[in-house]
């Protein structure tokens, strides 16, 4: 089984990440910073927040859908608000994606938010809600069952410190895993946890077992050319000791987003 994680930027580098999501080939893909717009046919629209000025793909998800015939999609909206065609306002929603091969039925599945709760007028004031998507999947060739479950972790404007938003936010990643996963079978939790390697964060997810692959195995960076910041930490992956990891990595070319994509290949 091959999982693919990855903060896909809001499309922003669409025209190489498409095919690489279908090159990749990936059984399950756990996507964050997804744009659907439903309003609109145009392909662009521009997120502005002050002075920052975001592309965003205006119907990823759907682009995404189209290109993994062979998956089920699930959109996971955070909130709903307003981006710009020219002059003319856009209502978007964003959120997180995740893709299922269908080959591996989904046997239990939660959603829920794990900071704040659904924006329906507006993105809102930092830091905005974030959810939590927990998928249990079965395997028909090997006979067994797996819990997957994916976040992106709230941001705040003062950086990535742990914050009591962010403890109260890994014990809700911690009970939604828990009203899916039985316990006693394979678990896999990823995402762009917004977190530093030392956050509290890893000893809350540490208490169903997890390990993290990222730190690990030695990576130090999980951002791209795109990213001009320090603190190159942002997306993580853990795995339960049953995971048989056959290859793991931090993918660093082709260059997809401002986030590396995480790829792990276990049995």
């Amino acid at each position: 089984m091959r999982i693919l994680s990855l903060n896909v930027w809001g499309g922003k580098l669409h025209a190489p990440l498409i095919p690489y999501l279908v090159e990749a080939d990936a059984d399950v893909l756990c996507l964050q910073e997804v744009v659907r717009s439903p309003e609109t046919t145009s392909h662009w629209l521009l997120y502005r927040d002050g002075d920052v000025e975001l592309p965003q793909r205006a119907n990823l998800f759907d682009e995404i859908n189209s290109a993994l015939p062979d998956h089920d999609g699930y959109f996971c909206p955070t909130s709903r608000g307003e981006l710009h065609d020219g002059n003319r306002i856009v209502h978007a929603e964003f959120g997180l994606a995740t893709f299922v091969r269908k080959s591996l039925p989904v046997i239990g599945q939660a959603l829920d938010f794990v900071h704040g709760q659904f924006s329906p007028d507006g993105w809102g004031e930092h830091p905005r809600p974030r959810n939590a998507h927990c998928l249990r999947l079965f395997d028909y060739d090997d006979g067994f069952a797996i819990t997957i479950a994916q976040m992106h972790g709230l941001r705040t404007t003062d950086g990535k410190g742990d914050t009591p938003e962010r403890q109260a936010q890994a014990g809700a990643l911690e009970r939604l895993v828990r009203r899916v996963w039985p316990g006693d079978e394979r678990l896999i939790v990823c995402g762009d946890f917004n977190v530093l390697p030392d956050s509290a964060t890893f000893g809350t997810l540490g208490k169903l077992g997890l390990f993290d692959l990222v730190t690990g195995r030695g990576h130090t960076d999980t951002r791209t050319s795109y990213y001009g910041k320090s603190g190159r930490f942002a997306d993580y992956m853990l795995a339960t000791p049953d995971v048989e990891v056959v290859g793991f990595d931090v993918v660093e070319q082709p260059e997809v987003s401002d986030h590396r994509a995480l790829l792990l290949d276990l049995r």
